[in-house]
């Protein structure tokens, strides 16, 4: 099988295509065919090994995992003797947690992790998208229990986080405003934001407006300026955070009424499940910029790390 493959830490163009031999699935295990998979900013941040701590977990001076991606949209070839959840020719999507591995053709994954039937009203590449950010977004929303008619602010709303932040925050009744450049103020409107600030024009800190949750996917506002815009009991959510940004945020927690959420999100089948059924009632769509070949992986990384993509960034290893 082709698979993208990386044996030490650097730039786009460490990434290679090369031929691997099929995985084959173990008893709990399901084997998929992968038809489409995406470039996110957890890919990137391995492949540099930026920060510097990401070499703890996955290798001092060159990555324990060859091989990056960690969502992925395809169908089930082969399933392990006690799978009962899947069977062969089922099209599923899912997150492969801290495994990766999605940058290849076949991939083998526990059938209790998160993975779950694709959505039957979209492609795959579309299904391949979705569990990075979304999943993302959903974890910190959930633990900041939006409410109906809750102000809440989503900084970066035209990324792959922030699309799927705005129209979740849409689905629980917020109040959303988002904050973008102006080439993505039409996206971010279309997604159902109640406000649109354009960053370039104007300085939501500077405005006089408080909201009760500000939600920061892209680590872009210093710390104390968040802290201008955000009512006294207020939320703040720093999806990308840094150490940082989390010191500060955790003596924020202790020392005032104000709340900081951070850290390594965890999401389960049920709420991928969750995300398929607000795609298939029309309350959630994902959001894609360009997408690529398996081949044109290194381009797609270089693409990304730019910081400049609406959305998402898909990989097609198919037509389909």
């Amino acid at each position: 099988m082709k698979t993208i493959v990386y044996t030490k830490y650097g730039p786009p163009d460490v990434l290679h295509l090369r031929e691997a031999e099929k995985p084959m699935p173990e008893s709990n295990e399901i084997q998929v065919s992968v038809r489409a998979t995406a470039v996110n900013s957890g890919d990137i941040r391995l492949r540099k090994a930026d920060p510097f701590a990401v070499r703890f977990i996955f290798g001092l001076r060159k990555p324990k995992i060859n091989v990056l991606g960690s969502v992925y949209s395809g169908v089930v070839t082969e399933i392990g003797k006690n799978v009962t959840h899947f069977k062969v020719g089922d099209e599923v999507f899912g997150h492969t947690d801290m495994h990766f591995g999605a940058y290849a053709e076949f991939i083998c994954l526990p059938e209790d992790g998160t993975v779950a039937l694709k959505p039957n009203v979209i492609s795959h590449i579309d299904a391949a998208v979705i569990p990075f950010g979304a999943l993302t977004a959903l974890h910190f929303l959930k633990k900041a229990k939006i409410k109906p008619g809750q102000k809440v602010l989503i900084y970066g709303a035209s990324g792959a986080v922030g699309t799927a932040a705005v129209q979740l925050a849409k689905y629980y009744g917020a109040i959303v405003t988002g904050v973008c450049g102006t080439n993505n103020v039409s996206l971010v409107r279309s997604l159902g934001t109640d406000f649109v600030i354009d960053y370039s024009k104007e300085d939501f800190t500077k405005n006089g407006k408080l909201y009760d949750v500000i939600f920061d996917t892209v680590n872009k506002i210093p710390f104390t300026k968040i802290l201008k815009s955000l009512n006294r009991s207020g939320i703040i959510i720093l999806s990308a955070a840094e150490m940082t940004e989390m010191i500060k945020g955790a003596w924020t927690s202790i020392t005032s009424r104000r709340y900081v959420l951070m850290g390594v999100i965890s999401h389960t089948k049920e709420d991928l499940n969750f995300l398929k059924q607000l795609v298939e009632s029309g309350q959630f769509k994902p959001v894609i910029d360009r997408a690529y070949t398996l081949a044109e992986m290194a381009v797609a990384h270089a693409y990304v790390e730019k910081g400049h993509k609406k959305g998402n960034v898909a990989i097609a290893l198919t037509e389909t």
